[in-house]
């Protein structure tokens, strides 16, 4: 059975340690070692030639966060796949993350079996969202309610700016409609592609390419 070499980055000693014995614990994934902060996880990886499968990435740390680092590591090092664990689960962190290229993101509260199974999801399937996070948007990460569905290019163009961090009102003003009119391609959205909210839209523009990060 292949080990998969997992990196943690968290700025909190204790928490990270406490991570990593749980990783070290699963049968196929071994850490191979812990930093503080992303300004520390892209200089161990630029001097190490042995690069990780995994890493787990902390959002909040001083000096390089989350999201900066993981667009890093999205760029510079794309077959690394990066989940995000923290204790942020508002919309827009989230969104941020995925943007980036984050191929999951945990609660720091998970269970120890959701770890696993998200470590497993990802070296596997390529992706894995917690169901604390994202319950809702399952069905569109598998394929369902939603997939292949054929867009109008004003759809599409809401669709890209929507991956973007602009408020709904600032989207109306970039596409010259009324916040009145970008609500009804949102609400219209929501049911062609079977979402309940933003992060939905996000992930389902992702998934079918619509939107690049």
């Amino acid at each position: 059975m292949k080990t998969y070499s997992v990196v943690i980055v968290e700025d909190h000693v204790l928490l990270s340690q406490a991570i990593g014995g749980l990783v070290d614990s699963f049968d196929r994934f071994k850490v191979s070692y812990l930093c503080k902060n992303g300004e520390e996880l892209i200089t161990r990886l630029n001097e190490n030639s042995n690069t990780p499968d995994i890493i787990l990435m902390d959002i909040n740390m001083p000096l390089m966060n989350g999201i900066e680092t993981t667009t890093y590591i999205t760029e510079h090092f794309p077959n690394i796949d990066v989940i995000g664990l923290s204790i942020e689960e508002d919309e827009r962190t989230i969104i941020q993350m995925l943007r980036a290229g984050a191929k999951g993101y945990l609660m720091k509260d998970v269970e120890k079996s959701v770890l696993e199974m998200a470590l497993n999801e990802v070296v596997t399937n390529g992706f894995y969202h917690s169901k604390h996070v994202t319950n809702i948007l399952i069905g569109s990460l598998n394929g369902k309610g939603g997939s292949g569905k054929k867009l109008k290019e004003n759809e599409l163009e809401f669709m890209r700016l929507v991956c973007t961090e602009m408020t709904y009102k600032e989207i109306a003003d970039k596409m010259c409609l009324s916040p009145k009119t970008i609500d009804g391609y949102r609400d219209a959205l929501f049911e062609k592609l079977n979402v309940k909210n933003r992060i939905g839209l996000v992930i389902y523009a992702i998934k079918n390419k619509i939107y690049l990060p």
